[in-house]
């Protein structure tokens, strides 16, 4: 069913593009595409996800600073906090640890200092969103308050992607400029109420010709996966998340 709609979009934008979208209500669930993408800054709620177990082990609320910069790398998408938080958690081996905690399996941690080269998958994107709004979460009940927070307050700016198809939204989004092929990645994931629902809606994309063009095909993406889900009748056991 989700590939129906997806495919006409992919074809139309030349755009290679993996979709996952949950109802956590009923536990409908579809998923388009299972190739690995690069995150960008998408990475950044991982990174956040990853900081916060690391304080919940410690028994101990974020610091002052560790709050205000995971602020600043969420709402507004700044890179040198991400850099910063980043070498806090570890890099790419405290990332690796986190997601085995998270349950992110297809996750790959970017080496070094190059956390928005972490590839991963939209079906772990949305193990990802369902840890940061679901009640069942490695993640306590704080620390998904914070992320949900930081998401729920993006630059107007960045406010694209998946909130094409919600009313009220939280999201985080990506985008990155590769310079061996001058394409780009565009990501956005989040959550959104939409036809009087709640969706996990997670977009990667990669091959668009321009950053605008990529916006417009994972916009597109959006809209036509959760009409999708809403086309498709609910499992026999809901899930409630």
């Amino acid at each position: 069913m989700l590939a129906r709609f997806l495919e006409p979009i992919r074809t139309q934008s030349d755009t290679q593009m993996s979709v996952a979208v949950l109802e956590p209500r009923t536990g409908r669930r579809a998923v388009y595409g299972s190739q690995t993408h690069i995150t960008a800054s998408l990475a950044k709620v991982n990174i956040l996800a990853a900081l916060l177990l690391d304080a919940q082990r410690e028994r101990r609320s974020l610091t002052p600073w560790e709050t205000s910069t995971a602020a600043s790398m969420i709402q507004s998408s700044d890179n040198d906090s991400a850099d910063a938080l980043w070498r806090r958690i570890g890099g790419g081996p405290g990332l690796s640890d986190a997601n085995e905690t998270l349950g992110l399996t297809s996750t790959q941690a970017g080496t070094g200092p190059y956390w928005g080269l972490t590839r991963t998958t939209a079906t772990d994107q949305l193990t990802l969103l369902t840890a940061v709004f679901a009640d069942n979460s490695p993640l306590s009940e704080e620390s998904r308050h914070l992320i949900q927070t930081f998401m729920g307050r993006i630059d107007p700016e960045q406010a694209w992607g998946v909130s094409a198809e919600g009313s009220r939204w939280q999201l985080k989004n990506g985008w990155l400029q590769r310079s061996h092929s001058q394409r780009w990645a565009i990501n956005s994931m989040g959550r959104v109420k939409a036809h009087g629902s709640t969706f996990y809606l997670v977009i990667l994309s990669h091959g668009s010709r321009s950053m605008s063009h990529g916006i417009s095909a994972v916009e597109r993406a959006a809209q036509s996966a959760v009409h999708a889900l809403c086309s498709t009748p609910p499992p026999a056991s809901p899930i409630i998340g």
